[in-house]
């Protein structure tokens, strides 16, 4: 054996008394007879051990030698004099003949090799989700929930086990292929368990027979899964990017070059318009039950409606609905608004805080995003209306006397202590089922505020700032319907901007139309003929414009 290694052939007869021949078999020179194998000397161990790579099981000698240059070119990644490169390569090698695995690919071990990767631990999927997470040092709460959140439940079940650098385009599929079964399931699951609540409605309560019937059919409901939601597709975009990010991230420290997520097509995830409750959309509702989007309107006159009816019963969060229908803010960002935030001289309040939910706990955080991080304007009586409720607050922090909790926020429960976004959620849709308007969600009141401000000519950058939005062209993919009175005007402002003469309605006409061509035999030009007229003469057509009175 030499540094550069050895190919040997070799056979597997034996003599009569059963000792193997080895390479003295005379058979040993026919082309077909026995076996190559390699051996390589690799670079000792830390402890100075020696150490070798054996092979055996190759049909022809080119085949031997082709995985011999594959190993030697393999232990030329380390240079001569780096002793731990050279001991590492070696440690790869003995695993990789311990194990019987593939030699290898130069371009990978090398690559690995020059970002001080391992080579011969391999890291899974999720492994990598989880120490990409844990790296994600300037996320938000609410971004590492989310993101946990893909990881827990759809990516760490599904693809999990599979190490990182061989992670493929088809495994993400038939991931997104078992979300789209699941659903089905969970779509049947639902529609029996809904199915089985409507039939335990049906059963009357009294008898004994009736109450058997209901007993038994509570306990196939109370042994049913429990009504649950589907991956949808905005999910399954969200966890499509969680899985890019984390592969983006391994690429860049060089754990991996090929980014499977990005080559993944999925149906596309549509953001719900927002919808007007026109009176023909109410009386839909009504009939059938069905709002016709997942984000509704209100018309001005609505929610005027429901801001009356608040003041009718001097409610004590009016003003808080109030700020939300005019401004816009969130429902965590009006929750968590401080005193403190209102500029009482130029009548601004700055939006730099926001109480979120956590399961059931609430905790403060900064807002969404950088760009929810804003000042907006109040109009006077929006500030008559705070200052109102400053005054009102008071009076309620003298009732309570030492029992308020003085947390500086300026909506919050009677005794001072923070507002729960949730309660708030449950008080908004008490309230609007109370004042007998079509349903809308609270979050559906930012959506008003846009509307009201893009239907009263506001700029839609200046809409996008209030709101808080990252860019402009979210406020324009959201809000493409505005008031239909709105659009109306706009419809007809377009229409006036161009001048017409005296034919500017359209009128009836005859079903025939003469017109005098070079030719008196010219044949009768029909009128369906819209803005010029046809005919014949001597077999050839002829066409001639019809005349139209103008007004200078």
């Amino acid at each position: 054996m030499t540094a550069k290694g050895t190919t040997t052939k070799r056979c597997y007869c034996r003599r009569k008394d059963g000792k193997p021949l080895g390479s003295s078999c005379p058979k040993l020179k026919q082309r077909a007879h026995g076996v190559w194998s390699i051996r390589q000397e690799l670079p000792p161990t830390k402890d100075g051990d020696r150490r070798l790579f054996r092979r055996a099981g190759y049909d022809t000698q080119t085949e031997a030698q082709a995985d011999l240059d594959k190993v030697r070119a393999l232990l030329n990644i380390a240079d001569k004099d780096d002793k731990d490169g050279r001991a590492r390569i070696g440690d790869l090698l003995e695993s990789v003949g311990a194990a019987k695995e593939a030699i290898p690919d130069y371009d990978e071990t090398k690559r690995k090799f020059g970002t001080g990767q391992s080579l011969t631990q391999h890291m899974t999927v999720a492994e990598w989700l989880d120490l990409w997470l844990a790296g994600k040092k300037a996320l938000r709460k609410s971004g590492r929930d989310r993101y946990e959140l893909d990881i827990r439940c759809h990516l760490r079940p599904r693809i999990g086990h599979i190490r990182l650098d061989r992670l493929t385009v088809p495994h993400l599929d038939a991931m997104f292929e078992g979300i789209a079964e699941t659903n089905i399931e969970i779509t049947e699951a639902n529609a029996t368990r809904r199915a089985a609540v409507a039939e335990l409605k049906t059963i009357p309560r009294k008898g004994g027979e009736n109450r058997a019937r209901r007993k038994a059919m509570r306990e196939a409901i109370d042994a049913m899964k429990p009504f649950r939601r589907i991956t949808g597709p905005s999910t399954q975009q969200h966890i499509r990017a969680t899985l890019r990010a984390a592969l983006n991230t391994a690429i860049a420290r060089g754990s991996i070059t090929f980014n499977a997520a990005q080559h993944v097509e999925l149906g596309p995830a549509k953001r719900p318009k927002a919808m007007v409750w026109t009176d023909e959309r109410i009386a839909e509702w009504e009939r059938t039950g069905d709002k016709p989007s997942a984000v509704m309107v209100w018309t001005p006159e609505q929610a005027g409606h429901f801001l009356d009816f608040l003041a009718e019963f001097r409610h004590r969060l009016l003003p808080l609905f109030h700020l939300i229908t005019f401004r816009g803010l969130r429902r965590g960002e009006a929750c968590g608004v401080r005193w403190s935030d209102h500029n009482t001289t130029t009548d601004e309040l700055t939006v730099a805080t926001q109480l979120v939910q956590d399961g059931w706990e609430v905790v403060e955080s900064a807002p969404k995003t950088d760009s929810g991080e804003r000042v907006i304007s109040l109009d006077e009586y929006t500030a008559e209306v705070l200052e109102a409720h400053r005054i009102k607050q008071g009076a309620e922090r003298l009732e309570w006397g030492e029992a308020w909790t003085d947390t500086g926020r300026m909506f919050t429960q009677e005794d001072g202590s923070w507002l729960h976004p949730g309660t708030l959620t449950d008080t908004f849709e008490r309230l609007v089922e109370a004042s007998g308007l079509p349903p809308i969600r609270l979050h559906d009141l930012r959506h008003v505020a846009a509307s009201l401000m893009l239907a009263a000519g506001v700029d839609v950058k200046i809409v996008s700032e209030t709101l808080g939005h990252s860019d402009s062209r979210i406020t324009r993919d959201i809000y493409q319907s505005v008031m239909p009175k709105a659009a109306r005007d706009a419809a007809e402002a377009t229409a006036a901007l161009v001048p017409r003469g005296a034919v500017r309605r359209p009128v009836a006409v005859d079903t025939e139309v003469e017109v005098e061509p070079a030719n008196a035999e010219a044949a009768p030009i029909p009128a369906q003929q819209i803005g010029h007229a046809m005919g014949t003469q001597g077999g050839t057509k002829i066409i001639a414009f019809l005349s139209r009175l103008i007004r200078a």
